[in-house]
């Protein structure tokens, strides 16, 4: 082939490919659709996660979402309150956000804990390990430890302990996404609010002689922690107890009252409420709702708390005068204070 021949088809493709661009501009103008400044506002404002927790496909989707009127505000875990508020200007409404979720282990089935049914040598994978007789561990609902949650987790919140080979959460961190309960084969997993103390750490739905035959700490369905609850947040079913986190008011009795320690509560950062004197009027309205017979004192008299209080927060919030706060407990409950035995006392 001549140079001219060449050149030729050089000029030819040449000429093709500005016809061919040509036509790709004009096209991409003609059918081109046409932006939403709100939806690009509003995309601006959100993380760029793309965690799907707030039930659109990524950040793009739900922006569009917002824009269109179909999606309501607020539905973002990892931007939260001050993501909700921006896109709430943006809007022209009020942003409403609810409670901050993160995740929780419903497992305490550590080495120590669990009895192993077998030694694991293949792919360090919970879904791998489960499709082989169940998983390695005696349980059926227990936490495999291998780390698909961990791996899945895409803000470095969920680690599996290197000691008791359980999976633990770092709440700070957590953002709310619900990756790693989607990625959990045994779902073991799930969501509770942030400002709540306690959840139940078991998901054995098993009868108490088989829970008992495989677990130290596994919940045999006693029912004493739905008893323990004043205030109606707890129900049992099939053998695990639920808890209803709209009626908790954290005064952790459920935890105080499990024989197994199957529900996780932090009773070592139990609260305490406290009544000014100078306050106080003596109305009785703290008196009336607390529910531990933990307040002592008659109408038009100084109020005093004992050392029955859950630190539930109740009296505090009826108190008309705010004479009542809250403050850390530096004792143990005494549940044998009560209203009841110390008037008993003082008049025996």
């Amino acid at each position: 082939m001549d140079f001219a021949s060449i050149l030729t088809a050089a000029v030819v493709l040449g000429v093709l490919g500005l016809i061919f661009g040509a036509l790709l501009a004009v096209t991409s103008k003609v059918f081109a659709v046409p932006s939403n400044p709100k939806a690009d506002a509003l995309r601006e404002c959100l993380p760029g996660a793309n965690c799907g927790a707030c039930g659109f496909p990524g950040c793009d989707g739900y922006a569009a979402a917002v824009a269109d009127g179909k999606a309501e505000i607020g539905k973002c875990p990892v931007g939260g309150a001050p993501v909700a508020a921006k896109m709430g200007e943006i809007m022209g409404v009020e942003a409403t956000v609810g409670a901050r979720m993160v995740a929780s282990v419903n497992c305490q089935g550590s080495v120590g804990h669990c009895k192993p049914k077998y030694d694991y040598n293949g792919i360090e994978d919970c879904l791998a390990a489960s499709l082989v007789q169940g998983g390695t561990k005696s349980c059926p609902y227990a936490c495999l430890g291998l780390g698909t949650c961990e791996r899945a987790c895409p803000f470095d919140a969920i680690h599996v302990d290197p000691v008791r080979k359980i999976a633990v959460v770092d709440e700070e961190k957590c953002q709310g996404c619900e990756k790693c309960v989607a990625a959990c084969p045994k779902h073991v997993l799930s969501m509770k609010p942030a400002d709540r103390v306690v959840s139940v750490a078991c998901s054995s739905h098993d009868k108490a002689k088989d829970v008992k035959e495989s677990c130290k700490v596994g919940c045999i369905g006693c029912g004493k922690c739905e008893k323990a609850c004043k205030f109606g947040a707890i129900t049992m079913e099939n053998n695990l107890p639920v808890i209803d986190y709209t009626k908790c008011v954290g005064c952790m009795m459920c935890a105080e009252g499990c024989p197994t320690g199957s529900i996780a509560g932090e009773l070592e950062n139990r609260l305490i409420a406290q009544i000014n004197p100078d306050a106080c009027v003596g109305c009785t309205l703290c008196k009336k709702q607390c529910q531990f017979d933990a307040i002592l004192g008659e109408l038009k008299q100084k109020h005093v708390v004992l050392d029955a209080c859950t630190g539930c927060g109740q009296c505090a919030a009826k108190c008309p005068k705010k004479a009542i706060t809250m403050r850390p407990r530096y004792t143990p409950r005494d549940p044998m204070a009560t209203a009841a035995k110390m008037t008993a006392s003082q008049n025996a």
